[in-house]
């Protein structure tokens, strides 16, 4: 099934019970009625988009009451590394309310999507927090690398990638690069794949678009006992490399 496809009428009536769940005063009448039967023609983002107009109109604006409540959503954490699009698929509009809604609140935001991430992917909603907050988002991302979580670790890396599948291109990593190599180097040995792979596409993004600071990181990783994993994040980094 492609991605879009678990976004359909289905769906719509599940998130439907789901928000009501937690919200008594959602208005399921009208979620429902301005989707059902509207999203069969629409690409997987239009879909996001849809979903989350629906939401906004029938949740209310007050930003901080909806997040506070989406944590009630949220479910038990995912048990191994990946996983997210298998099990945690049907939380992508959530994070996409957080991606358009969030920046005003960012603290906030910010911190619903290190809960998020545990059980879907916060690479997309945290973006725009780090295009306004950049120094701000990343010194909290800089924290993130050092959690139990493999998810936090993760999103620490990949949230910060200048070109990301799907994502706006984010320059965050040139303009705050001191703090951009602290978050990579303190990953760079991370026993987890997952993580090492989104380290690693972070320096082939990064060697496309200044391959000069990608050297310069990783000639100060030369400088320290090298593991298994700092070997293969380089490798992998410089695999379009001649």
């Amino acid at each position: 099934m492609k991605h879009k496809e678990h976004y359909n009428d289905e769906y719509v009536l599940e998130l439907s019970s789901k928000l009501y769940s937690v919200m008594p005063h959602f208005n399921s009448q009208n979620f429902c009625s301005d989707l059902i039967g509207n999203l069969d023609d629409k690409e997987l983002f239009a879909r996001f988009d849809c979903i989350v107009d629906a939401m906004e109109k029938s949740m209310g604006n007050d930003y901080m009451k909806n997040i506070q409540t989406f944590y009630e959503l949220l479910g038990p954490e995912l048990t191994q590394p990946e996983g997210m699009f298998n099990l945690g698929w049907w939380l992508w509009p959530i994070g996409r309310y957080v991606e358009r809604n969030g920046i005003e609140n960012w603290k906030e935001s910010l911190a619903f999507l290190k809960e998020l991430t545990k059980r879907f992917t916060g690479e997309f909603a945290i973006r725009p927090l780090l295009k306004e907050h950049p120094g701000e988002v990343m010194d909290e991302l800089i924290l993130w690398t050092h959690d139990d979580n493999v998810h936090v670790r993760r999103l620490a890396s990949e949230g910060v990638r200048i070109r990301l599948p799907w994502g706006i291109k984010l320059l965050s990593a040139l303009d705050e690069f001191e703090r951009y190599t602290e978050i990579l180097t303190n990953l760079k040995d991370d026993p987890e794949k997952f993580v090492q792979k989104s380290v690693g596409n972070n320096l082939n993004d990064l060697y496309r678009e200044s391959p000069e600071k990608a050297d310069l990181i990783i000639a100060q990783w030369r400088k320290t006992p090298s593991s298994k994993a700092q070997e293969w994040i380089i490798k992998h980094g410089m695999r379009n490399q001649k």
